[in-house]
């Protein structure tokens, strides 16, 4: 997903201005193809020769690094041009999966959680899935099915959820 507009809230962009979201689906097994760098490097502006291929291998680059370090979400914003002609990724939110830890030692070694919601990272020690959101209903759900139902409920009615906190589907009675 790329946006020439960008900005913090992407959400208020895809609202009022859809046509300004350019989205490219991947396949996981063939990878990203040079079509979808170019269609997406052209969206956000990236049009002189120099430019389209500098942002070109950037985006190449952080599939790789997607792919490479189990990444479930890389978010630039936002990436631009410098006067002298360099298209940089200015700055840069990576979600890794955490299960992966296994594998990704090396990142999750440099995990911060002070840069964490503290009721996610508390959740996450008691082995519980917890998500802070907006709302002011209260979720305490076992399954992560059950608990997206009940939130799309919630919303159905008129609410807002204030959380979503899985037990992991494993709470029982006794």
């Amino acid at each position: 997903v790329a946006s020439p507009k960008g900005g913090m809230n992407i959400e208020e962009v895809a609202a009022t201005t859809p046509d300004a979201i350019f989205k490219e689906p991947i396949d996981l097994q063939t990878g990203v193809r040079d079509d979808q760098v170019e269609r997406l490097s052209k969206a956000m502006g990236f049009s002189s020769a120099s430019t389209l291929k500098q942002t070109k291998d950037l985006l190449k680059k952080l599939y790789e690094v997607f792919m490479k370090y189990d990444c479930t979400l890389i978010e630039v914003n936002p990436m631009g041009e410098t006067h002298n002609g360099r298209v940089l990724c200015v700055d840069i939110r990576l979600n890794f999966d955490e299960n992966a830890d296994f594998r990704q030692k090396d990142i999750f070694a440099l995990r911060d959680v002070s840069q964490e919601d503290p009721r996610e990272t508390q959740a996450s020690k008691n082995g519980l899935n917890y998500i802070g959101l907006d709302g002011d209903i209260g979720c305490l759900v076992n399954g992560a099915g059950l608990a997206m139902a009940t939130l799309d409920v919630i919303k159905l009615y008129g609410g807002n959820p204030a959380n979503f906190l899985d037990l992991g589907g494993g709470a029982s009675a006794a």
